[in-house]
């Protein structure tokens, strides 16, 4: 397959590109810098700009595009960046897989377009599947637009695939970066009650559901890209802190977290789904790493 990539700089796009093309595929970058290599090209979402012909004979395209979420105060500027950032790019790429479907239409195409489990808001400890409804916050509203965008792939007959993931485990994600820190200095303990659900998944099966999903035919809409096995904070804490032989008897209270991070404490920290991945495992996608100390080890060890 063709395949092009937006957001590969991130964390999960720079392991995806060289897994597929140790699949054999030939991919493509989407830059909004001048190309620095013949694999690249320019776009530009913010202005829903991307010539046609980058787009015309790819069989898929893979969006992950967007400014990262990061563990600070959400001031009305930084909430708008998140938003038009996502939105923005994915309607930019949805339009030209549609103008490059009408051009085309024997071509069959999919779209695998990044969302997060996000979507569901704060459901406490009620199992979510791929069918629950959306959440009435911020982030959950930001998914429930950044999803919309894909109408016009998916009204063109592109196959789209709605990417909802949780926490990506690995050594290099800023939440393992940061929490490894704070548990090597003696002060890792659960955040606010601990009973919110963390959904993860390690960065390993996150890349091969998505090397799954391009050849899953029969697989569109939302896709919940978590491990099989959600666990609560209290529980990731205990996990986290004996998988680097440090106490984990401290708790951060939760108007320490709202004070300290506003809205984003409130809704990426305090919050929670325990959000399973029912579309993957009823399509067949096998984990690699089914419990949440398989993924830690994994991220410690480079298994």
């Amino acid at each position: 397959m063709k395949i092009a990539v937006t957001g590969a700089s991130g964390l999960i796009g720079g392991a995806l590109v060289p897994a597929l093309r140790a699949d054999g595929h030939a991919v493509i970058r989407l830059v909004r810098r001048t190309p620095r290599t013949a694999d690249e090209h320019r776009w530009d979402p913010q202005h829903h700009r991307i010539d046609p012909s980058v787009l015309a004979d790819v069989d898929a395209v893979i969006n992950l595009a967007g400014t990262p979420i990061r563990p600070r105060p959400w001031t009305r500027a930084y909430k708008q960046s998140l938003l038009r950032s996502r939105v923005d790019s994915t309607a930019t790429i949805s339009e030209a897989l549609a103008a490059a479907a009408a051009a085309d239409p024997a071509r069959r195409r999919v779209l695998l377009s990044a969302s997060a489990v996000g979507y569901y808001g704060d459901t406490g400890d009620e199992t979510v599947i791929e069918n629950h409804p959306a959440g009435s916050d911020y982030l959950a509203q930001v998914c429930v637009q950044w999803e919309a965008a894909t109408a016009p792939a998916r009204e063109a007959g592109v196959r789209v695939a709605l990417l909802r993931t949780g926490l990506v485990i690995d050594r290099s994600a800023l939440l393992m970066q940061v929490l490894g820190l704070v548990f090597r200095l003696g002060l890792g303990g659960r955040l606010g009650s601990g009973r919110q659900y963390w959904p993860w998944i390690s960065l390993h099966d996150e890349i091969g559901a998505m090397r799954f999903l391009l050849s899953a035919d029969d697989v569109s809409g939302p896709v919940n890209l978590t491990g099989p096995a959600p666990v609560t904070n209290a529980e990731f804490t205990r996990r986290l802190g004996a998988a680097v032989s440090r106490p984990t008897f401290l708790t951060v209270p939760r108007f320490a977290i709202s004070l300290a991070l506003g809205e984003f404490g409130r809704s990426s920290v305090l919050a929670g789904q325990r959000a399973i991945p029912d579309v993957l495992q009823k399509a067949g996608f096998t984990f690699r790493h089914q419990t949440l100390d398989d993924a830690l080890h994994a991220a410690r060890t480079g298994d």
